[in-house]
């Protein structure tokens, strides 16, 4: 792994809050041809400031991961979505919660470590073949302390203040989202770890934000946990895929039946690159348990480096075919709506290029 290669960054995340992924090989599938971009109409202008990223019927949107070369802070990640024209947001927790002033966790870990804590550092060491050392070199320093908080769990003052806080820093972030033209449709607090009342809490924060549901990574355990709070809180829990969908024993159907509140955030790009197989199929499949789409053009099994995040049209994921299938079905109500930009490549000039580049993308494809 090398920690100078921009393009190796679409692993990033799957060290941060990783206690909910699930270690499967990968199957090793024929490819589907690259996706291209169609003709389209001019795009109409907006009014000012105000972005406008619905097309057809299809709100595009992004996880706020994709803007992680900017500093991490709310101000500054809404005025990427505004200058990329992007008008609704996968709000990542890290900003949520710093923007409401939640202490800081530990940058470092301690030993010895819980059995608990051990075991999830074990596993992710042994499945990514790497050391903490490498880790260390690897991430980004709010990227590091993140994944120190994934491996220890929240400390007791985090714990404390999350069972406390009032809701009004998180109506404040909700109008000065709103103000500028973006909703926020997903809290990504990644919360299937946290106690009773920190889960609880979650939920509160989702529905202040505004958000149709808290998402986390989907595994057994973690949608377990949070079905029941999605029930009692009247939102979704949504959870997002890596390479799960590459795993034979991984059964999406078992979890889905554990409750009409648990919702899949497809992530179409890892699902491609993982399994070789049209996210297409998937998506009619799963339609109506499907509340958001990730989008990101991924290098394919096969290729010389799988499941790397590229530009748009220059990756394997076949982008054309799930936004016309997305278009094709927009008028029924329990097809997705949403559908966000997810990993960029991080090789153009910055993320806001990048994602302005994606949005014109889907457009041309949409309208």
């Amino acid at each position: 792994m090398e920690s100078n290669n921009k393009n190796s960054s679409v692993s990033r995340r799957n060290f941060i809050k990783t206690t909910a992924l699930a270690a499967g090989s990968l199957a090793i599938l024929p490819l589907i041809g690259k996706a291209r971009m169609i003709p389209g109409k001019k795009a109409q202008k907006s009014s000012d400031n105000i972005p406008d990223s619905k097309f057809a019927g299809i709100q595009i949107g992004a996880i706020t991961w994709a803007f992680r070369d900017l500093p991490a802070n709310a101000e500054t990640i809404l005025k990427a979505c505004v200058d990329s024209g992007i008008s609704s947001v996968e709000l990542m927790g890290n900003l949520i919660e710093s923007y409401a002033g939640l202490p800081p966790g530990p940058t470092e870990l301690s030993s010895p470590l819980s059995p608990e804590a051990q075991a999830r550092l074990d596993k992710i060491t042994k499945t990514y073949k790497i050391s903490l050392d490498q880790l260390k070199k690897y991430l980004k320093p709010a990227e590091w302390s993140e994944f120190i908080s994934g491996i220890v769990g929240p400390t007791e003052e985090q714990t404390k203040w999350r069972t406390n806080v009032p809701m009004t820093k998180f109506k404040e972030l909700r109008k000065m989202f709103n103000d500028a033209g973006v909703k926020i449709h997903m809290a990504k607090l990644q919360p299937s770890t946290w106690s009773d009342g920190e889960i609880d809490y979650a939920f509160n924060v989702a529905k202040t934000l505004g958000a149709k549901g808290v998402s986390d990574e989907i595994g057994d355990d973690s949608c377990k946990r949070l079905a029941p709070f999605a029930e009692k809180h009247k939102l979704y829990a949504i959870f997002h895929n890596h390479s799960q969908y590459a795993d034979v024993t991984f059964d999406v159907d078992k979890i889905l039946a554990l409750s009409p509140a648990i919702m899949l955030n497809f992530d179409c790009g890892h699902y491609f690159a993982t399994t070789g197989k049209n996210p297409c199929g998937f998506i009619t499949k799963y339609h109506d348990r499907i509340f958001s789409i990730h989008l990101n053009d991924n290098l394919g099994p096969g290729s010389a480096a799988p499941d790397t995040s590229k530009i748009w049209g220059q990756g394997q994921t076949p982008l054309t075919d799930v936004l016309l299938l997305l278009k094709k079905h927009a008028k029924d109500n329990e097809w997705p709506k949403h559908a966000d930009i997810d990993d960029t490549a991080l090789t153009m000039a910055s993320s806001v290029e990048e994602v302005k580049f994606d949005v014109e993308y889907c457009r041309k494809v949409l309208v």
